[in-house]
């Protein structure tokens, strides 16, 4: 691909690298190499990394489904699970978010999108706002360390004894049951909206 190159063409190496090989792989070097360019090109389209590392957390955050479900609970429930989805789309998409989002870098879509549902829902901006903060840090937490752990498995660095035997460490319904939770500690503030 040698010549001119579009920021979209960086994008979507820098999203095939993370895919393969998580955030280690995401060396401006090897993404030049990649589209067959001078590492100087890319800097025509992102100042520096940490900009590139968050334009591909607001990628990631702009593929998230919007919900469809009725009734604000089911509409937090979906859009969690929907984010929790679209990063386990891409290895270590939730660090990468959770930086962006930490260094309010990028991903800033995904608190807007919670503020958005709670503000329906009836809360006052100021609850609106950390009830977003905190279904938010509850997902990229979450999926944070279900990548982790899922990378650990594959590396056969988990001793299968480290977990009690009648719990799954993390899938959907586990997910699910603690998002619930934090939504119905939500629903008093929601009642006196």
């Amino acid at each position: 691909m040698a010549g001119r190159i579009l920021r979209a063409d960086i994008l979507r190496v820098a999203i095939e690298l993370l895919d393969r090989g998580g955030l280690p792989a995401l060396v401006m070097r090897r993404i030049a190499a990649e589209l067959d360019v001078q590492q100087s090109a890319l800097y025509w389209h992102f100042r520096n990394k940490q900009e590139l590392l968050a334009a591909l957390a607001d990628q990631i955050i702009d593929a998230v489904a919007a919900p469809t479900s009725t009734g604000w609970p089911s509409r937090l429930e979906e859009l969690c699970g929907n984010l929790r989805a679209e990063l386990l789309e891409h290895k270590d998409g939730a660090d990468l978010v959770a930086t962006a989002f930490a260094f309010r870098l990028g991903a800033g879509e995904a608190i807007r999108r919670f503020e958005g549902e709670l503000d329906r829902a009836g809360l006052s901006t100021q609850e609106a706002q950390t009830a977003a903060s905190v279904l938010l840090h509850y997902v990229l937490g979450y999926t944070t360390n279900e990548q982790q752990h899922r990378q650990a498995a594959d590396l056969g660095a988990l001793d299968p004894q480290s977990m009690p035997h009648d719990r799954t460490p993390f899938g959907t319904e586990d997910f699910l049951r603690g998002v619930r939770l934090v939504v119905r500690g939500i629903g008093p503030a929601a009642a006196d909206g």
